[in-house]
């Protein structure tokens, strides 16, 4: 079995205690350049080590999920895949008010499955500046530094990265991509909490959906731009750079927020992408074939490890939403069919992986025990071969 790369960074401190002060060491908690998202807000899907054999015959071994739940960290174990695990919006209050609670997270939820569970990151909440609870806004820096202390002082920060991932909303306008900035009432919080994660070599992550983007405006958006098939693109006229699709635009704006902030070197991650395969009325964008399009032409984009027309030395990375649909979702239809793979574990449509069982297979195995079994399954045969020779000898 080939060991993950998290695997060799647990020697990093051996390496680098005498030559390296700890906050210059930079940590990947992203080591490819295709990760995916399992969330489990369902009643209905495949248990962990059902799919660890799903991630694994896929080749995907970048995993985040949304919180530190015990019985898929316990089925990772050993499998080579790498996770980041997450804290919960509703626990940062509480990480950010008292240190010795962040302690005991980590001591409870980290350190007890390492190194066996490759865990190379934790996600400090989910798309908290920009969002309606005003006041995680106050508590999310204060929430990310008491966990990194209590990383630092386990001696783990040289195997975890500390982020958090941040939705479209931190932005005051993202067109065209060099005019983009944090709101105004965004950059008070999101300024200090750059500088921290600078001084601790953590990216910045984005949620990025061409999808819901084409929905908010679809009079004005070309879905061919924001699904990668051909269109003329946008231009923008201060970079003078051509984009041909929207993730890449989008992309970009986050990189242009980040040098007006100035926090130029500071390298952008994708921590959720995805199209939904279906939705309500009034999300008619939400098929399985603009799913599959966006998806299946999103997977090759990665697959050539570029960059974006602003930073093409920085490869573009990304973690899909999602690896399941999750029935129990609150909000539009879309929310819970944003799966690549449907609850049984078969694909929701052909990219190019195989699910935990074929379809195609299934129904002919049911056929099967339907009519009999293996004899009549036979004598079906048999019947199909005769058909084709009195055919054959009719066009004669």
């Amino acid at each position: 079995m080939m060991m993950g790369s998290c695997f060799f960074q647990h020697l990093i401190p051996l390496l680098f205690v005498f030559s390296s002060p700890p906050a210059l060491l930079t940590v990947e908690a992203f080591t490819g350049t295709y990760g995916i998202n399992y969330g489990r807000i369902a009643n209905n899907i495949p248990s962990p080590d059902k799919v660890v054999t799903l991630l694994r015959a896929a080749k995907i071994k970048n995993v985040r999920i949304y919180d530190a739940d015990h019985s898929v960290l316990k089925a990772f174990s050993g499998t080579g895949l790498e996770i980041v695990i997450s804290i919960p919006n509703e626990n940062l209050k509480d990480m950010s008010a008292n240190e010795d609670h962040a302690m005991n997270w980590v001591k409870q939820n980290v350190q007890p499955f390492l190194p066996d569970t490759l865990i190379c990151g934790i996600a400090i909440g989910n798309e908290i500046l920009g969002g309606s609870d005003f006041e995680l806004w106050t508590v999310l820096l204060g929430a990310a530094k008491n966990v990194y202390n209590a990383v630092k002082k386990l001696d783990l920060d040289g195997l975890i990265q500390i982020t958090t991932a941040h939705s479209q909303a931190v932005f005051s306008n993202s067109f065209p991509p060099s005019s983009c900035k944090f709101r105004d009432n965004v950059a008070q919080y999101m300024k200090p909490l750059l500088q921290f994660f600078s001084q601790i070599g953590s990216p910045f992550c984005l949620n990025a959906y061409p999808f819901l983007a084409y929905m908010s405006d679809p009079g004005n958006i070309d879905i061919n731009y924001a699904l990668f098939l051909s269109t003329k693109g946008i231009y923008d006229p201060k970079t003078h750079l051509h984009y041909d699709n929207m993730l890449d635009a989008q992309i970009d704006a986050a990189y242009a927020a980040l040098e007006d902030a100035g926090y130029k070197d500071m390298e952008v991650i994708v921590t959720e992408t995805g199209w939904a395969s279906h939705g309500d009325e009034n999300e008619k964008a939400a098929t399985i074939d603009n799913a599959r399009t966006y998806n299946y032409n999103l997977r090759k984009r990665l697959a050539k490890k570029k960059g974006t027309p602003l930073r093409p030395k920085n490869v573009v990375k990304a973690y899909i939403f999602a690896l399941f649909n999750e029935n129990l979702k609150w909000g539009p239809t879309s929310e819970r069919n944003y799966g690549l793979f449907k609850p049984d574990g078969s694909i929701s449509y052909d990219i190019g992986f195989q699910g935990l069982q074929s379809s195609s297979a299934n129904s002919l195995l049911s056929t099967i025990k339907e009519q009999g079994g293996r004899g009549c399954y036979e004598h079906q045969i048999s019947v199909a071969i005769i058909s084709a020779l009195t055919l054959l000898l009719f066009l004669q």
